[in-house]
C-alpha cells in the first residue's frame, strides 16, 4: 500500500528490505556466502541483521499511516482488525514451518511470521491505546524490564547462548522439539520471550510515522528523523557496551541500534525521492513493497518445494537430488564459480520474484494479509 501520492519512500523501503530478505535466504549453497550476506555468528551486527528489524520498524511506520482513518485510536473495529490480522499472520507462518511434512511432533512453533504477528498486534494494541509520552515510557520499560530479565535470569554467563534466560524460558514453555536448532543446540532465534522487545522495534515505527505525518514541511521531516535517528544509534552503541547488541536476543541496544538506522535510512529515501524527486530507480522496490507479506510467503512455499518435493536426477548418475541444489550445482557454480554462483543463484530468485510482483502491482492486485 503507498502511503500517500507524495510520499513513496515506506514502499520503497519496504521493498529495499524485502528483496534483501529474499537475497540472504536463498543463496545457491549456504557453503558459499559472502561473509555480509551472513548474520553474525552472535554478538554483532552485520548488514543482514539490519533485514528483520527494519521490517518490524517498516510495520510500526505502517500502523501509524493505515489506521490514521480510525484517529490512529484504539476502537471495537480496531482491535478486531488487528487480532485477525495477527491472527493470520501466525497462522501462516505456522503453516510455513508445516509444510510439506507437516510433523506436528517436531514442528517450530515461532519464526519469523510468527514474531511479525506478535510484535504488529502487541505492537498496534499498545501504539493505538496510549498517546506519545506514555508510549515512550512503555518502550523504555520493555527494554529495560528484558535487559533485567536476561541479566538475572541466568546465574553464569546472561547472554551466551547456552545460558541466556531466552533460551531456558522457551525450552520451558515450547520444548526442546519445537524451537530451532541451526545453532547446534535448541534456541530460537525468533522465541517467545524475545519477541517482547521485538514490540520495541515497532512502537519506535510508530513514533516515527506519527513524526512523518505531523510534519508538513518535508525537509523538517528529514531533519527530525535524522536527529532521532542519530540518538537512537548512539545510545543503542553506548548501551551495546554492557548489553551487547545481538540480533538472536533481540536485545534491548539492538532495538535501539537498527531503528536508528532504519530511520536514517528512511530520511535518506525522503531526501533523495520526495525531496530531490529521483523516483524512477525506485519503481522495482515499490513493485515489492506492495505485496511484501505475499512474497515473503510465496518466496517460502517456492523454496521448500524445491528443496524437499523436487528431485531431478544427475548427469551419467542414478542419484537424484533437490531441484534446488540441482540449480545451483548444473547451471550457476558451472556458470559463475561456487560464492559468485551462490550469489547469481539469489539474485536471479530477486528477479524472479520481483516479475511476480511487478504483475500484481500492474493489474493493480494488492494481496492483504
Amino acid at each position: 500500500m503507498i502511503i500517500s501520492k507524495r510520499l513513496i519512500s515506506l514502499d520503497v523501503l519496504r521493498g529495499i528490505t524485502i528483496s534483501f530478505m529474499i537475497l540472504v535466504n536463498n543463496p545457491g549453497s549456504w557453503k558459499y556466502v559472502y561473509s555480509p550476506l551472513r548474520h553474525a555468528e552472535w554478538n554483532g551486527c552485520t548488514p543482514t541483521d539490519l533485514v528483520f528489524p527494519f521490517f518490524l520498524f517498516i510495520v510500526g511506520v505502517s500502523v501509524w499511516f493505515s489506521f490514521e482513518k480510525y484517529q490512529t485510536k484504539m476502537s471495537k473495529v480496531v482491535l478486531f482488525k488487528i487480532l485477525k490480522r495477527t491472527a493470520i499472520i501466525f497462522l501462516l507462518g505456522f503453516f510455513l514451518n508445516l509444510f510439506p511434512f507437516f510433523d506436528f511432533d517436531k514442528v517450530r512453533v515461532m519464526g519469523v511470521l510468527q514474531r511479525i504477528a506478535l510484535a504488529y498486534g502487541i505492537g498496534s494494541i499498545l501504539c493505538l491505546s496510549f498517546k506519545r509520552d506514555k508510549l515512550l515510557i512503555i518502550l523504555a520499560f520493555i527494554l529495560l524490564g528484558y535487559w533485567a530479565l536476561l541479566y538475572f535470569g541466568s546465574e553464569l554467563d546472561p547472554y551466551s547462548l547456552k545460558e541466556n534466560f531466552v533460551r531456558k524460558f522457551d525450552l520451558f514453555l515450547l520444548g526442546e522439539n519445537h524451537v530451532y536448532k541451526g545453532f547446534g543446540v535448541p534456541f530460537d532465534p525468533e522465541g517467545l520471550l524475545s519477541s517482547i522487545p521485538a514490540v520495541g522495534t515497532v512502537i519506535i515505527g510508530f513514533l516515527v510515522g506519527q513524526t512523518i505525518s505531523v510534519e508538513k514541511s518535508i525537509l523538517l521531516k528529514i531533519k527530525k528523523l535524522l536527529f532521532h535517528g542519530t540518538i537512537l544509534v548512539a545510545l543503542g552503541v553506548i548501551w551495546g557496551i554492557f548489553f551487547p547488541i545481538n540480533k538472536a536476543l533481540w536485545t534491548s541496544s539492538y532495538v535501539l541500534y537498527t531503528a536508528g538506522l532504519g530511520t536514517l535510512f528512511l530520511a535518506f529515501l525522503i531526501f533523495i525521492i520526495d525531496l530531490k524527486g529521483y523516483k524512477t530507480w525506485a519503481k522495482p522496490f515499490v513493485h515489492f513493497g506492495t505485496n511484501p507479506l505475499f512474497i515473503f510467503v510465496f518466496s517460502g512455499l517456492y523454496v521448500k518445494t524445491i528443496s524437499s518435493l523436487i528431485k531431478l536426477p544427475i548427469a551419467n548418475s542414478e542419484d537424484k537430488i533437490s531441484a534446488y541444489r540441482y540449480m545451483f550445482d548444473e547451471i550457476f557454480s558451472p556458470l559463475a564459480g561456487n560464492m559468485n554462483g551462490s550469489l547469481l543463484f539469489a539474485l536471479t530468485h530477486i528477479v524472479v520474484f520481483w516479475l511476480i510482483c511487478f504483475l500484481l502491482y500492474k493489474n493493480k492486485i494488492f494481496i492483504k494479509i
